[in-house]
Formats: C-alpha cells, structure tokens, sequence
C-alpha cells in the first residue's frame, strides 16, 4: 500500500504530547497543512507551543508514535481521517473542538450519514436495555445510524440494535482504537468493526482514563442529530452527553421511566429542562425531520404494556413487594411467589432488591 505523505505529518502534530487540538488549529490556520507547519523553524512555532513541546515534536518517541500509526492504518478496513479529508464528518466541524486525527476501523461512510445518539447506565435494567435495543433497532431500520460509546449496559444494547437494522452503527472510544474496554465488549466491538464502525480520536495504545470519557462525550452528540438518554441516574455520565448534544444545537430526547427507580431520575431530569419525552422511535423520527416507519405503532399503550391478566393485572408499573400482591389479588403467599417465579422466567417481571418486583414492558414494535 502506498502511503499518503501527508499523513504523517498530521500525526506527527497530533501524537506530540502537549499538542492540544486547539493549537493544532491555530497553526493550520497561521500556516497551512501539517507539512507546511513542520518544515518552518521551530522559533516560529514557538508563540503556538512551548518549549518542552517543541522540543518533543521531533523526539524518538514521536516519531516512533507516527510510524506506529503508519503501519496501522495500512490494515484493511483501518483509516485515519484527518480535517482536511472529505471523509471528515461534517457534523464535527460544527462542534466546538473538533479532533485533528480520527481513528477508525469499519465502514467510513457511515460518518456520512444522519445519525442518533443513544445512550444510558452502564448499570441498566433488563427492561432498559430492551428498550434501548429495540429503540435502536427501529431507528436503525429508518435509516439512521446508531452512536453510541461501547460501554455496558444501555450503550451495549443500543449498537446490538443497531447492527440488526440497515443504518449500522458507530461505537465512540474513550481509548485507543487497539484498546477494547471493556472487555467484555471485546465481540461486539469485533462485530462493529466488520459491520459498521469502530472511532476514536486517542492515540493507538491509550487505556481507559476518567478524563477520556467526557471528550468521546462530546465527539458521540457531535457526530448526531439528536441524542436519545434511556434510563440514567442523576449523576450518569450519560447527561454529560446529553449536555454536549443541547450546547451543540442537537435535539435532546429522553425515555421516562418509574418516579421510584434512581435510574429514572436522570432522563426526568433532562425531561424537565427541556429535553422531549419519547415514547416510541416514531416520535424522535418526526421529531428529526419527518421520517416514518411502516407500521410502526405511535405510543407506549399499543406496543409496551403486557396483556393484562393472572398477576400482571394487580402489579401496575411500579415496583410492589409480595405482600401487597397478596392483598391486591386475594392470594395466598404461596401462590403469589410460585406466580412471580413462573412471570419472572417468562420474562414478564423482574427481580429488584429489598423483595420487590416489577413488571417488564415490551419493547417497541418494529
């Protein structure tokens, strides 16, 4: 494969520690392309970078980053898109500090394509990934792509749903893009990479830092046109998203759920301030410009609620404890627990701890 010489100049500037983004740009601006910049005297550079930097710029270790990366990228279905590249994804240009470099394994072209954000709590309940796989799945279905950061939980069922529809979709890394974490995402990350895309803007070999996260935050809302939050807790890392996405100029769409789950209280709160309550993908797709879906249902009543009947019909939507089940429906507490076991391995209920249950919805219709 033949190697674009100008390619290891951007990474050069971009893997030189103390490089930000930000200086990147301003020297792009004052002096043209990455080779330009390089071959100017680093007293130049100087009003831009500080010495130590400067003096890294050409370090061993530098050079041995960028070579790293050349050798990389020279893998199929391996690319690093650069600003000045037509696959740089016009929505990041939008943003207020767009990546120099992005690294990306899979599909570029769906950087291209409109996308939705969906995202949540790594620690989510059954029903909350359900209804982030199949909210995903329908919107993938309609033509968007899905985006979201890889980690467990919400964000794990939502590019499951994704994959299964025809828009795909891009997981965002909080670590290098040879850095899988976590780890038992590692096959679904394989399957990205083959059926959709796998982006980062970190360099190749970064481990997952606390600092990392907030900007693959922004780089998820930044590559959508709008960002779905489904179940997040007050403090979740998903309403650093959600936040990035309103300063954007994104739409923000949030899934309510029970007042009594902590995992509610996040979306309620977006919810409150402005974020728009959904209840079905039909809801975000005429939201975001009209689209529709063939049959697809318009409310939660039609397609979420379970048909009424046996001990379903005394459990509401709140969590409730066996006692109470025994009082509401006339039973023994025998018979209630051996009808909880049986809903429960059916998948109709869920366990929650301190001896409460609660009923499972279905997720959307497709």
């Amino acid at each position: 494969m033949t190697r674009d010489p100008g390619l290891a100049g951007w990474l050069q500037l971009s893997l030189t520690p103390g490089i930000g983004a930000a200086a990147v740009r301003t020297m792009l601006r004052q002096f043209g392309l990455p080779h330009s910049i390089l071959q100017r005297k680093r007293s130049e550079l100087a009003p831009y970078v500080g010495a130590e930097v400067l003096a890294a710029l050409d370090s061993s270790r530098v050079m041995e980053a960028t070579e790293q990366a050349l050798r990389w990228v020279e893998a199929p279905g391996h690319h690093v898109v650069t600003l000045a590249d037509e696959a740089y994804p016009r929505l990041l240009l939008e943003i207020a500090d767009p990546p120099p470099v992005l690294y990306g394994a899979g599909s570029l072209e769906l950087l291209q394509r409109p996308a939705l954000a969906v995202v949540g709590s790594r620690n989510a309940t059954a029903q909350g990934e359900r209804n982030a796989e199949s909210f995903a799945h329908a919107l993938s279905d309609s033509g968007f792509t899905i985006v979201s950061g890889l980690a467990l939980g919400i964000d794990a069922a939502a590019h499951r749903g994704g994959l299964a529809g025809r828009g795909s979709t891009i997981a965002v890394l909080g670590t290098g893009i040879d850095v899988v974490y976590p780890r038992r995402n590692a096959q679904l990350a394989g399957e990205i990479a083959a059926r959709g895309l796998v982006l980062s803007e970190f360099p190749l070999g970064t481990a997952p830092a606390a600092t990392n996260f907030p900007r693959r935050n922004r780089l998820i809302s930044g590559l959508a046109q709008g960002c779905l939050v489904v179940e997040a807790a007050l403090a979740s890392g998903s309403l650093i998203t959600a936040r990035a996405a309103a300063e954007q100029g994104r739409e923000v769409f949030a899934l309510p759920g029970s007042i009594h789950s902590p995992l509610s209280k996040g979306c309620h709160a977006l919810i409150k301030t402005g974020a728009k309550l959904v209840e079905s993908a039909e809801d975000i797709l005429t939201e975001l410009g009209g689209f529709q879906l063939s049959g697809f249902a318009t409310t939660t009543a039609d397609v979420q609620s379970p048909q009424p009947g046996g001990l379903l019909q005394y459990m509401g939507h709140d969590p409730v404890d066996v006692d109470s089940l025994c009082t509401r429906a006339g039973l023994s507490a025998e018979q209630v627990a051996s009808e909880l076991l049986r809903l429960e391995l059916d998948g109709r209920i869920t366990a929650l701890p301190g001896g409460l249950y609660q009923r499972l919805e279905k997720g959307p219709r497709r």
